[in-house]
């Protein structure tokens, strides 16, 4: 039998899928499937009302031509078909999870005024447990809070995998909390979360039909983002629904289950224990390698920290000064300019700016410091085949004035060197005094 769609104010191109507005003719009933973004709901009384002078928008039905009335009559509509399709027609309904933005106060005379937002056509239902009580959609929060930090929930839902698919590209601008702060996972299976534990996916039983509350995905083609959606509400059909465990289950064993939970703990243990030091030793290696950022990163926020860490490692003491280094250490101060770029060479500009940075020094009083260029041409390339990284005018202005001048490489050769072995303080300082004492390019049978 062929599987229903209907798209719902929510762009979507798939041959399998009806698409038509929330005050449109199609009945939700209808399909098995439907795909709805609430965020258009509230345009209709928001570009038709205006806020009062305490900010609400109010409508009343005797004056305002039957606007309020056939609203209501369209809420308590699609109402009433989306829970014949949850709960009769065991369907699917994904819904993107967005704030409940501007409601509308409906006037009733003698009675307490009706109120509307995106939300008003969601069915309810309540669940029950021995200690808690979820009643959806009466205390649920949908708060604005907009970001794309996702973590996944390991549920096997195919919704996690339609997230899944689209990592990147995911933006949630709405959060879902219950008012009583009911326990979620008792009732229904949270599929993702941000990093402090708000709920951004969630996916709540209606008797065999399933409400799928999924975050918003942007930049993707609406035709591959159908095609997802369809194959994971065809894969949601055929999962059991969800059931709570109860917490009189344990009373009932069966013969070798404490034995495979026994071992199951264990695993689960040595899992973590693993993870942690998977951890530990992936930072380890990555405190090791970032040296290596010198023979290929670029820019102030990658290449200017690579070569800060790597005098770090030859014993100066470095601070930053705008695009600056300034090195400190008993054998003497310098100021670095570095530079890196995908040109073939480095031009006169870094060389004219650390000029600038060393003369500066001298007539503020904060005495004569030695230049260091550090530059990296052609940083694409394996740094063993690249030709000269620098223009000839920088080599003849760094030897004119009692520059060093070092190429990337260079500089990584004298952190492999200093990383080598024991490092003593001896052999320490006589590699920041072959910098310090260096005029022109420092070549490599200075730095052996």
């Amino acid at each position: 039998m062929e599987t229903r769609h209907l798209a719902i104010d929510w762009n979507l191109d798939h041959p399998a899928i009806h698409r038509d507005p929330f005050f449109g003719r199609f009945s939700f009933s209808a399909f098995d499937a439907v795909f709805i973004d609430p965020e258009p709901i509230s345009r209709h009384w928001t570009a038709e009302v205006a806020t009062g002078g305490d900010g609400i928008r109010r409508t009343d039905p005797e004056r305002d031509r039957g606007f309020g009335r056939t609203l209501k009559a369209w809420m308590q509509r699609r109402r009433a078909e989306a829970d014949d399709l949850l709960k009769r027609g065991g369907g699917i309904i994904v819904c993107r999870l967005r704030p409940r933005g501007e409601p509308l106060e409906i006037l009733s005379s003698g009675g307490v005024p009706e109120r509307v937002d995106r939300y008003s056509w969601l069915p309810s239902i309540t669940l029950v447990d021995r200690h808690h009580q979820l009643s959806f959609p009466t205390n649920g929060r949908f708060l604005p809070r907009r970001g794309e930090d996702i973590v996944l929930a390991g549920t096997g839902s195919p919704f996690e995998d339609y997230l899944r698919e689209f990592e990147g590209h995911i933006v949630y601008d709405a959060v879902y909390q219950d008012l009583l702060s009911t326990p979620i996972e008792r009732f229904a299976t949270v599929l993702a979360r941000n990093r402090v534990g708000d709920i951004v996916a969630l996916e709540i039983p209606f008797d065999e039909g399933r409400l799928i509350l999924v975050p918003v995905v942007q930049g993707i083609p609406p035709a591959r983002e159908a095609s997802s959606l369809v194959e994971a509400a065809r894969k949601e059909a055929f999962r059991p629904a969800f059931a709570p465990i109860p917490d009189w289950l344990p009373s009932y064993p069966l013969p070798g289950e404490d034995e495979l939970v026994d071992e199951l703990t264990g695993l689960t243990e040595r899992r973590d224990a693993l993870a942690l030091k998977v951890e530990e030793t992936a930072k380890k290696l990555e405190e090791k390698t970032r040296y290596k950022l010198l023979l290929y990163a670029k820019g102030r926020f990658s290449f200017l920290p690579a070569v800060a860490d790597s005098f770090r490692a030859l014993g100066f003491d470095v601070t930053e000064s705008g695009p600056e280094l300034v090195l400190q250490s008993p054998e003497g101060d310098a100021i670095v300019a570095a530079e890196a770029t995908e040109e073939t060479q480095v031009g006169l500009a870094p060389y004219r700016r650390l000029r600038e940075a060393v003369d500066r020094a001298i007539t503020d009083g904060e005495g004569p410091h030695k230049g260091i260029l550090v530059v990296s041409g052609s940083r694409g390339l394996d740094p063993k085949h690249r030709p000269t990284e620098y223009a000839p005018g920088v080599l003849r202005g760094c030897e004119a004035q009692g520059i060093c001048l070092l190429t990337s490489y260079r500089l990584f050769k004298l952190v492999q060197q200093a990383l080598k072995g024991p490092r003593s303080k001896k052999s320490l300082a006589d590699l920041r005094r072959l910098i310090l004492e260096c005029d022109g390019e420092l070549r490599d049978a200075e730095s052996r």
